[in-house]
């Protein structure tokens, strides 16, 4: 988005397409933000400067509307424009990164006349035209209005060394009469007058700023004029005017289309290039650097050209490159020593402005950077911007790397897709090629996905482009791993090492040496990079080399740090890889040492950094499993994928056939997962803890187990004897989940609290996590929700810093349950879908019926009666489905009893509570809750006796009724006691008090 302000306010797009800001107000919150670009200006100052004293009613809520219409026409105008109008305490702040005042600015520091004149042809008037009169923006129109005068001066400087008086004098004659009293202005004036030969005119134009600075301030004219006057006078041959300077025309070439995606670019080599007289332009081959080059050279000027000087023509080692610059420039016969190219070019430019363009150095790179050194070291007036898949690495040089396009920040969404640069320019380039292509909802994933695998590289997808029309965009997608044949073109204008992707490469292939290029292959065995250590211990590459490589922009250097190759370049590697055999099988072994280190380190204090190593290394681990590593890698990496709740990618990989001792170890851990993703318990399964009886193993199958939901033989499979304190950590909270299934606190409170020592000894934060679930769940059982609520947001945050997803979701689900039962209905909703999404794509079944539990109850609580009844019976129905009732059944019971209740069938919601209470064996807390539903139901006087003998069961087992249960119990109680009287009813909960539930129950039937 570009913002102009000198002249009327206007806003165009990065393609030049006016954008329409409508209202005065809107208009003049856009100059205010202007004015202070890039800074926050505050809420309360904005309303002054829109309003004043007409402030209206609700200010804060008038300025918040205008923001809003500001932001819907920028947006509508350039999607995601939004965004450049962003809220910061106190106020707001506009990011505005292409300002016509700022290029003034930058413009105006210059000392040519182009430049200065380019500064001058941004005015379109008054700055601030339309608002100058506000005070917000009086202070910087006067100042930016000083510095036009300021370059005013300096242009007609430049322009009298130039020898071009007669326009200067005619020029400034406007000027000058505007600003009569402005002495540096006049001096200029009168020594073009008197250049131009008008010497009686210069001499009558001082005399009037003499008159009149006497008359009006008193004073006499400077010094420096007054000298003037005096050389005037005496005819000063010093005054005479210069020869005129023979300007050379610029040999840049046309562009034949748009350059796309690269605003932002070309708007920091604006700044950059005059800023110094060695610039680089670095990066792979077909990343686009010689258009972007002769993009921002185009927007330079100097008295003596522009010049691009292609040297790919030029064969590789080749001395010639001042020969080159000498044909481009015409100056072949320039004067010098004989045979020397380099000292001709150097006298002939020695006394020149301009930029020279050398454009792909790398194979000429020596003598490239020879002639750069020569002529900035003896030719001061020349700059160079170079274009090169290496630096020159020549003194004062400026290295910027041109990177690939931008790719979509979410893939999944078409707007995303349609604001990235690299989906922008294929899209063009797919248009010109083929009539009726659209990026649109139905393209723009294969589009996404092309841009991807292309790496952003814009002569990849141009080639891509090339073949739309033949085979449309997936069609092109689906024959990448071919690309090599795919991407080529006929086209006769473009040179021939740019017409395949093969050429491309192999251009910077060639220029390697042979130790280079086998570092350079063997790299390529790697997925999405690697580190030093592992590019030293598979490829026998030393970091001097890679480091080579990087400096030939084959490979890319990332923070960590960590390198990586273009998915193109890794291709084209791998085609040159003779020993691939024996690299694939290192690379499988190096990545099983480092997945066996990371299974120990993650049960310690180092989990969080090798969760992350692990992490950033899952492409490489997924291919060392195919290239050899097998099932002790899956073995290896099992816990890796449980923490990530990646479960389906763990039971992938340990399908792998293994040794007989290998296969033994995986089965206990084929079970556990198997039994997570919701398949049935087989009857063999104390067979298969037999294999690992004390271990880890045992645990992770009766853990499986458990969750399942069959209590009773969780607890029989639990190991009793253990290897190692970590395993005892782990049986401890999942003995703390069967106390609290059971409702025994003391049980509860005793495992889960030596679970966490155990874990805290450790260092292991997920275990911490584990036996914190029960910790929490234990105040909630004694009515401490506020303690439970902060047990389990903490339990959240520790969960989100690992990234661990299957806790994150059962945590969200814990404070969802803690928020309903609370009567913070709409927050248990909120929190109960975030932890559905999660649990769904985890293919957890247990954690998907518990945050749609949480659903169910905040819909039910809320009102939502019809949507409480779908997800609550669909729980109900799979709970009953189970060989052994699962432990949430009853509480699924009670719940949908109350909304079947309400919606008017206390047949039905009777039948529920009975069904509840039935299948509540076990639990105490459960079987109150289903007493309870039945009183809610029941005639007043049974009502009363259960309500006696719910609160006694109560109180015995410290578990009082939570804020949202204590709503149905008093909806209970006015019931009966509209019906009973107060008296009563309090004799017959007395009464009730002494019965046991099921006694009480019996009344409910």
């Amino acid at each position: 988005m570009r913002f102009a302000i000198l002249g009327p306010l206007a806003v165009t797009t990065d393609d030049g397409e006016p954008v329409v800001v409508p209202g005065a107000k809107v208009r003049m919150l856009l100059a205010d933000l202007l004015a202070h670009r890039n800074r926050v200006v505050s809420a309360d100052r904005l309303i002054e400067d829109l309003w004043g004293d007409d402030a209206p009613a609700d200010p804060a809520a008038a300025l918040q509307v205008r923001v809003s219409q500001l932001r819907k026409a920028l947006n509508d105008a350039e999607p995601g424009a939004r965004d450049l109008i962003e809220s910061r305490p106190p106020g707001y702040r506009l990011r505005a990164g292409d300002v016509d005042a700022d290029r003034f600015a930058a413009l105006a520091e210059a000392a040519d006349v182009e430049r200065l004149g380019a500064a001058l042809a941004l005015w379109r008037g008054q700055a601030y035209a339309d608002v100058a009169d506000r005070e917000f923006a009086r202070a910087e129109a006067t100042r930016l209005a000083e510095q036009r005068l300021v370059v005013h001066e300096r242009l007609a400087q430049a322009r009298l060394a130039r020898g071009e008086h007669d326009l200067v004098a005619a020029e400034l004659a406007e000027l000058v009469e505007r600003h009569p009293l402005r002495e540096g202005l006049r001096s200029l004036h009168i020594r073009a007058l008197y250049a131009a030969g008008r010497q009686a005119e210069a001499l009558e134009s001082y005399a009037g700023l003499r008159e009149r600075l006497a008359d009006e301030l008193g004073l006499d004219p400077a010094p420096e004029l007054a000298a003037l006057y005096r050389q005037i006078l005496d005819q000063d041959p010093g005054l005479a005017a210069p020869p005129k300077a023979a300007i050379v025309r610029n040999s840049l070439p046309a562009p034949l289309d748009e350059l796309i995606g690269r605003a932002e670019a070309l708007a920091e080599l604006r700044t950059l290039i005059p800023a110094g007289r060695l610039l680089t332009l670095v990066g792979p081959g077909g990343v686009g650097k010689t258009r972007l080059a002769a993009a921002a050279a185009g927007e330079q000027t100097r008295p003596d050209g522009v010049h691009l000087v292609e040297l790919a023509p030029l064969p590789p080692g080749d001395t010639r490159v001042a020969e080159q610059v000498l044909g481009v420039l015409g100056l072949h016969e320039a004067p010098g020593p004989a045979g020397s190219a380099a000292d001709r070019l150097v006298a002939a430019l020695r006394h020149r402005e301009m930029l020279l363009v050398l454009d792909n150095c790398e194979h000429v790179i020596g003598a490239a950077a020879a002639l750069a050194g020569r002529l900035l070291r003896d030719a001061p007036g020349v700059s160079v911007l170079a274009t090169s898949r290496e630096p020159l690495l020549l003194s004062g040089e400026r290295i910027w790397e041109v990177g690939p396009l931008a790719l979509a920040a979410d893939p999944a969404d078409v707007d995303s897709v349609r604001r990235s640069a690299a989906a922008r320019l294929f899209a063009a380039r797919a248009t010109a090629q083929t009539r009726g292509f659209r990026l649109d909802e139905r393209t723009a994933p294969a589009v996404a996905q092309l841009c991807r695998r292309l790496d952003g590289l814009p002569l990849a997808l141009e080639l891509a482009a090339t073949r739309v029309r033949a085979l449309g965009v997936q069609g092109v997608v689906d024959r990448l791993d071919d690309r090599f044949r795919l991407l080529t073109t006929r086209q006769r204008d473009v040179p021939e090492r740019q017409r395949t992707l093969t050429a491309v490469i192999g251009w910077s292939w060639d220029l390697l040496d042979p130790p280079d290029r086998a570092v350079l292959a063997r790299l390529s065995v790697f997925r999405d990079g690697c580190t030093p250590e592992a590019a030293e211990r598979v490829c026998d590459a030393d970091l001097d080399a890679v480091d080579r490589l990087v400096e030939r922009s084959l490979v890319v250097a990332e923070p960590g740090p960590r390198y990586r190759l273009l998915e193109s370049v890794a291709e084209f590697g791998a085609g040159r890889l003779p020993d691939a055999t024996a690299i694939r099988a290192r690379h499988a072994d190096y990545y099983l040492e480092l997945a066996t280190r990371a299974d120990a380190g993650l049960r310690g204090p180092g989990q969080r950094e090798w969760l992350a190593i692990l992490d950033a290394e899952r492409a490489n681990l997924q291919a060392a499993l195919t290239n050899g590593g097998g099932l002790p890698l899956a073995l290896a990496l099992t816990w890796y994928w449980v923490l990530r709740g990646r479960l389906s990618e763990a039971r992938a990989a340990l399908a792998l056939p293994g040794t007989a001792g290998q296969e033994r170890r995986a089965a206990p851990w084929r079970l556990g997962l198997a039994l997570l993703q919701g398949e049935p318990v087989p009857p063999d399964v104390r067979d298969v803890l037999a294999l690992d009886p004390k271990g880890r193993a045992a645990w992770f199958v009766a853990n499986a187990v458990l969750d399942r939901g069959d209590l009773e033989l969780a607890a029989a499979l639990l190991p009793t004897e253990f290897d190692d304190s970590w395993t005892e950590a782990a049986v401890l909270a999942s003995r703390a989940m069967l106390a609290h299934a059971a409702g025994d606190l003391a049980a509860l409170e005793a495992a889960a609290t030596r679970s966490d020592v155990l874990f805290a000894g450790l260092g292991d934060r997920w275990g911490r996590l584990r036996a914190g679930e029960w910790l929490g769940g234990l105040a909630e059982f004694q009515g401490r929700h506020e303690r439970a609520a902060a047990v389990h947001r903490e339990g959240l945050r520790w969960a989100t810093e690992l990234s661990l997803r299957p806790e994150i979701g059962s945590k969200l689900s814990w404070l969802a349950w803690l928020a309903v039962q609370a009567r913070d209905y709409e927050a248990g909703r909120e929190l109960a879908e975030r932890a559905y999404r999660l649990a769904v794509e985890q293919g957890a079944p247990t954690a998907v019926i518990f945050a749609e539990l949480s659903l169910g109850i905040a819909a039910r609580r809320s009102g939502r009666l019809d949507q409480a009844v779908t997800h609550l019976t669909r729980i109900a129905d799979r709970g009953r489905a189970e060989p052994q009732p699962p432990p949430y059944l009853p509480m699924v019971l009670v719940e949908l009893g109350h909304a079947r209740d309400r919606q008017g069938d206390p047949a039905a919601a009777r039948a529920l509570h009975v069904e509840a209470y039935e299948a509540s064996i076990g639990s105490t807390r459960d079987g109150i809750g289903a007493v309870e539903g039945m009183a809610t139901l029941a005639e007043p006087a049974a009502a009363a006796r259960m309500l006696g003998a719910a609160a006694t069961a109560r109180d015995q087992n410290g578990a009082p009724a939570a804020p949202a249960e204590q709503d149905e119990l008093d909806r209970a109680a006015r019931r009966a006691v509209a019906a009973l009287g107060q008296e009563r009813f309090d004799d017959l909960v007395a009464e009730g008090a002494k019965l046991t539930l099921d006694q009480a129950a019996a009344f409910g039937r």
